[in-house]
């Protein structure tokens, strides 16, 4: 299955934190060498004569701002509650909402920015925040009155660059691992302690709930196709996934000593078998290995949770990372922004798009709508204030989120220009392992050259 898969729906959740289909797309395009993206962007400064993709100001003094999203039809509901409330608090404002799912947003996103009609305030991803930032597409917030004083500070510094704070944090998760309890029960094993496990650990757990399992599900699902658990991988033997000049963090080795340890799960039958890895990653949310109990074990993100609670109809649980020292504080996680509010550097209205951004980052109105479908919300006024109207799935992540708050490492540097090709880049080669077609050095050398090109085109 794939790690950290999308929460929203079955398509959306493989999307979101999967650059595969966006990345094939790119290749179809005329504007490949570069990427969509960066191409689009790169037209934007062409047209600095032209205006804003805004429209003017009414006879009334009414400014309509466009916003764009994409998501499930739930997060277009929640969304537009937001909106509404906005609307009731400024009526001189009047929001137009432009959404919808993840595997044409980015397409039609390059193309309005290219064409000098993006809209102004703009959901952002941090595979492409750098992208969009860089290239002068994305307004500077930290010039408008927008208060920060309350968002987590690594939430804040995500957003952050050398162009300014081109992203408000819209909601905050972290990599987990979530347990099916009742698989582990089946299989007569406890559940591991995630304060104190090791990746010697959850071998030897997950191996054991393979062959004690009555219905023979497997103890853990793999890791490879998300660069996230690659990330954790890195951060906990000194290395990063990027460096803070936009390079990679780490040699082929590193990438090679992390798909060795796979094959090794693999062998152990710890996690399911190549085939069965391929066939369960295009699976949707609510047929996942961890939803209808064929892992005990599975790699997501933490607000993605309630999702899989709604699927697997029965309790999971949010585990820490294993570490090598067997010390949370030793885990290595970090908080990740899930998305961003950002705007068009190009707005007619840049302070009436700031006023609705900081609307939805501060305002408990917009709390109360919006809730915890964007992950668990960064301004820590707001997420006490919601607590009560969350759902148990909904508190049990916020709690983790609170937990793990004193052992997070170092924030991660975000993701460079073409950072979007590097997930598509990790899949491929993940199966080249595990259907032996390369060894684990000979894949470590193809997947860093390739993705030291990416990053670099």
């Amino acid at each position: 299955m794939q790690l950290f898969p999308r929460p929203d729906s079955a398509r959306q959740r493989q999307a979101e934190t999967s650059s595969t289909g966006a990345v094939r797309r790119l290749r179809k395009s005329p504007l490949r060498k570069t990427g969509v993206v960066a191409a689009a962007a790169a037209v934007v400064l062409a047209l600095s004569a032209c205006g804003g993709g805004a429209a003017p100001q009414s006879a009334d003094g009414t400014v309509e701002l466009r916003f764009s999203w994409w998501g499930s039809d739930k997060r277009a509901q929640l969304t537009q509650a937001a909106i509404d409330a906005f609307e009731a608090e400024n009526p001189k404002i009047k929001i137009k909402p432009e959404y919808g799912d993840w595997s044409g947003y980015w397409d039609k996103l390059a193309t309005q920015v290219a064409a000098n009609d993006a809209p102004d305030i703009i959901q952002m991803d941090e595979k492409y925040i750098t992208e969009y930032s860089s290239r002068g597409a994305l307004l500077d917030l930290s010039k408008y009155e927008i208060d920060t004083s309350k968002l987590d500070e690594a939430a804040l510094n995500a957003g952050k660059s050398e162009d300014g704070l081109t992203g408000i944090a819209a909601g905050i998760n972290a990599a987990t691992i979530i347990a099916n309890p009742a698989v582990f029960q089946a299989a007569g094993v406890p559940l591991p302690d995630d304060k104190t496990w090791t990746w010697e650990d959850f071998e030897r757990i997950a191996a054991e709930v393979t062959a004690k399992s009555p219905k023979g599900s497997y103890g853990a699902a793999a890791y490879g196709t998300d660069e996230a658990s690659l990330g954790v991988w890195l951060r906990q033997n000194g290395k990063s996934l990027y460096t803070s000049d936009g390079k990679l963090g780490f040699e082929p080795g590193d990438i090679a000593e992390w798909w060795a340890f796979l094959k090794q799960l693999s062998e152990n039958k710890a996690v399911p078998s190549a085939s069965e890895v391929v066939e369960a990653e295009a699976a949707p949310l609510d047929q996942s290995g961890l939803a209808t109990g064929k892992n005990g074990l599975a790699f997501w993100w933490s607000n993605q949770l309630p999702a899989l609670e709604k699927a697997a109809g029965t309790e999971l649980q949010i585990l820490r990372f294993p570490s090598k020292t067997g010390k949370a504080a030793d885990t290595q996680l970090w908080y990740k922004a899930s998305q961003f509010w950002s705007a068009s550097s190009r707005t007619k209205h840049p302070e009436e798009t700031a006023q609705f951004i900081n609307f939805l980052a501060n305002n408990e109105k917009a709390g109360e709508a919006l809730l915890a479908d964007r992950g668990v919300y960064p301004n820590s006024d707001v997420r006490a204030a919601i607590e009560s109207k969350l759902t148990p799935a909904d508190i049990k992540v916020v709690k983790f989120i609170d937990q793990i708050k004193e052992e997070l490492g170092e924030a991660p540097a975000p993701p460079p220009k073409g950072a979007g090709a590097i997930q598509e880049i990790v899949k491929r080669y993940t199966s080249e392992v595990l259907f032996n077609r390369l060894s684990t050095d000979e894949a470590g050398k193809k997947a860093h050259d390739e993705m030291k090109s990416a990053i670099s085109s």
